[in-house]
């Protein structure tokens, strides 16, 4: 099992990797929420044991960034605080379970075994991101290093599905059967057109391109490499 500690109290923080170690877990410590929320945005933690008091970012706030980003690790919040209050707002704010200080490490061990178990949890995902892209699909918006950018319902939904198979080359068929419902090629430069409109719109200006033709096979959407 792999743990995240975000834990700003050193020995607190030492007890704990100790004990992990000792029953075969890794664990790694991190002492304030901002780096925490972006060692925990890859996603590759079964359990973040985090206190709540924490520099820079406090847990409650580290939490429901995780939570917004769509990052399932389950949580136990090791805190202090420890009233009927906390411990509510603790799990609003996505927190799976809640252990006052001071504890004693078979309870966390306890609690950390039976979280992992758990099946992790899915969020809907609302806005979708690329670099300095960023789309919102409810408000069905699409902003690029925070500027507003007009697209054409048919321009969205290309890019939408050019952002959900980011960095994955995606066919020209799948984007005929999947943004137009074609289930035949028209044998015209029909894909291409719109891609060319969507750069357009999407890249210039930018010194980063984010949309790429791949020769050969087709498209990709991503921040590394250059548009063709």
């Amino acid at each position: 099992m792999k743990v995240l500690i975000v834990e700003d109290d050193a020995e607190t923080a030492a007890y704990i990797i100790n004990g992990l170690s000792e029953y075969g877990h890794v664990a790694d410590h991190v002492a304030n929420g901002r780096d925490a929320f972006f060692v925990a945005s890859t996603g590759s933690y079964d359990v973040a044991i985090v206190d709540r008091m924490l520099p820079v970012l406090d847990g409650l706030s580290l939490v429901r960034q995780l939570r917004g980003k769509g990052i399932g690790t389950a949580v136990l919040f090791l805190t202090n605080l420890g009233g009927l209050d906390d411990r509510v707002e603790g799990l609003n704010a996505g927190g799976d379970d809640y252990l006052v200080k001071p504890f004693a490490f078979s309870e966390v061990l306890a609690r950390v075994n039976a979280l992992a178990r758990r099946p992790a949890i899915t969020a809907t995902m609302t806005v979708l991101r690329c670099g300095d892209l960023e789309i919102d699909l409810l408000k069905r918006s699409v902003r690029r290093g925070g500027h507003e950018i007009d697209l054409q319902p048919q321009e969205f939904r290309l890019l939408e599905f050019l952002a959900r198979h980011a960095d994955h080359v995606v066919t020209r068929t799948m984007l005929l059967e999947m943004v137009w419902d074609f289930h035949f090629d028209p044998m015209t430069n029909f894909v291409e057109t719109h891609i060319k409109r969507l750069r357009e719109k999407i890249d210039h200006g930018f010194e980063c391109k984010l949309i790429r033709t791949v020769q050969g096979a087709g498209y990709m959407l991503g921040v590394q490499g250059t548009a063709s």
